[in-house]
């Protein structure tokens, strides 16, 4: 029997009731949708999920599998809000629907799992990677520190590349507290973000580093936790509320809180988007959320950083370099121009811009995993647009995203590097800083 609108069900989507309304139906969004340029699906358009989302509004959808099939196949990439003539917000309107379905039936027994006594727990978490690493020799490798994952490995995604896990995490490697190379402006925490911490450590010491050079007392404060994405976005926002509350406690007295992970940074700033439900906890999110910075953002907008000494390091000298745009960075936060403006500064590497170098890469977290045959499709035309580049590396700023990116061009089999903007460069001492 469908659900009668005059209830207390759906309290995330009517939250956003506006988006929802707001879309013409004029089906643009089609033009520019990754999954529907490739699957011709109108379920897996923005038009098609707002229309279920409005049944289920009036009562006339229920919250069936095939309902959250169809909002569980999206990107949340944003290129539809771009493009759209209303600019309709159907993120808002599918992350809510997702919370609401969560609510009526429940995650998977998997996902719950994870999501609630795993992720939350860093010292679990931890130890659980920790233990898989024993394990991760099995899986051939590929080239560098990517392995791939065998066919009888499909619930993950058949052949894919996937980075080795680190043999330190970055907590065994940086101290708490990094004190700034000259007199300190900025007091600022350092949040690593999962796969920066388990992963790619370097990430976090190269970032760390170069805000150490740039005067910022840097903090990496050992109480924050996972940024809680991967559950807000999947619809458990009472898990996600807990694990936000968490970070917003440990970051509390710091003048902002900067990441190399573009989904970290698009994460913690939508806390008070889905997560509040009083004005106090609104605020407390608002105070927080305001905080938070991208560290192309950081350097560029706060810091103000003298470009000029932006220096390459000695294993990239010479290279050519083209740079992807996270969705999370582009499109969630309008990060565009700040490491743009990094990469032409660097002295001693060639900057190209890609075609469509904001294409979504088709990462979207566990969409990977769960679609990774139409992932894939979506992956392959950027491996295109950087082999058309001529780039000898491709830098971004997400972890995710350099994830996806190496396995595409690992199928592709091209010898392109992918890269941490973080890690390309360093800044040179201030003249008067010279002996």
């Amino acid at each position: 029997m469908p659900a009668s609108p005059e209830n207390n069900r759906l309290e995330n989507i009517r939250k956003f009731q506006a988006d929802v309304e707001q879309c013409m139906k004029c089906g643009f969004c089609g033009y520019f949708c990754p999954i529907y340029r490739e699957e011709h699906d109108e379920k897996g358009l923005a038009r098609g999920k707002d229309q279920l989302i409005r049944f289920a509004l009036e009562g006339r959808q229920d919250l069936t599998k095939g309902f959250y099939a169809a909002i569980d196949n999206c990107l949340l990439c944003k290129t539809c809000v771009q493009y759209c003539p209303a600019k309709t917000r159907i993120d808002h309107a599918v992350t809510a629907a997702r919370a609401d379905y969560v609510a009526e039936k429940g995650l998977p027994l998997s996902k719950r799992f994870v999501f609630r006594h795993v992720l939350p727990n860093r010292w679990l978490f931890g130890a659980a990677l920790r233990f898989a690493s024993w394990f991760q020799f099995v899986l051939p490798r590929r080239d560098g520190k990517f392995r791939h994952l065998p066919q009888f490995l499909t619930a993950l995604g058949a052949g894919r590349a996937v980075p080795d896990i680190a043999p330190r995490f970055l907590r065994k490697l940086l101290p708490e507290r990094t004190p700034a190379r000259g007199t300190p402006t900025h007091r600022v925490g350092f949040f690593s973000g999962c796969a920066t911490e388990y992963m790619f450590p370097e990430i976090g010491q190269n970032i760390v580093s170069l805000l150490q050079d740039l005067g910022c007392e840097v903090v990496f404060d050992r109480r924050q936790g996972c940024c809680g994405a991967p559950v807000l976005l999947s619809g458990d926002f009472a898990t996600a509320r807990t694990m936000a509350a968490k970070n917003v406690d440990a970051f509390r007295d710091y003048d902002y809180i900067v990441t190399g992970c573009a989904t970290c940074s698009s994460g913690l700033r939508e806390y008070p988007t889905y997560l509040s439900r009083t004005e106090e906890e609104r605020q407390r999110f608002e105070q927080f959320a305001a905080k938070v910075k991208d560290f192309n953002a950081l350097v560029i907008d706060v810091l103000s950083a003298d470009v000029k000494r932006f220096t390459v390091k000695p294993e990239y000298q010479g290279k050519t370099v083209t740079w992807h745009d996270p969705c999370h960075l582009a499109r969630h936060q309008d990060i565009r121009s700040q490491p743009r403006e990094i990469l032409r500064a660097v002295d001693g590497i060639r900057f190209v811009e890609m075609q469509d170098a904001d294409r979504c890469c088709g990462l979207g977290g566990s969409f990977s995993i769960t679609h990774y045959d139409v992932s894939k499709k979506i992956a392959d035309h950027k491996a295109n647009a950087v082999s058309a580049s001529r780039a000898d590396i491709i830098a971004t700023a997400c972890p995710g995203c350099m994830i996806q990116l190496r396995d595409a061009l690992s199928r592709h089999k091209l010898d392109v590097e992918v890269v941490h903007i973080g890690q390309l460069f360093k800044v040179a001492p201030t003249p008067s800083a010279n002996p």
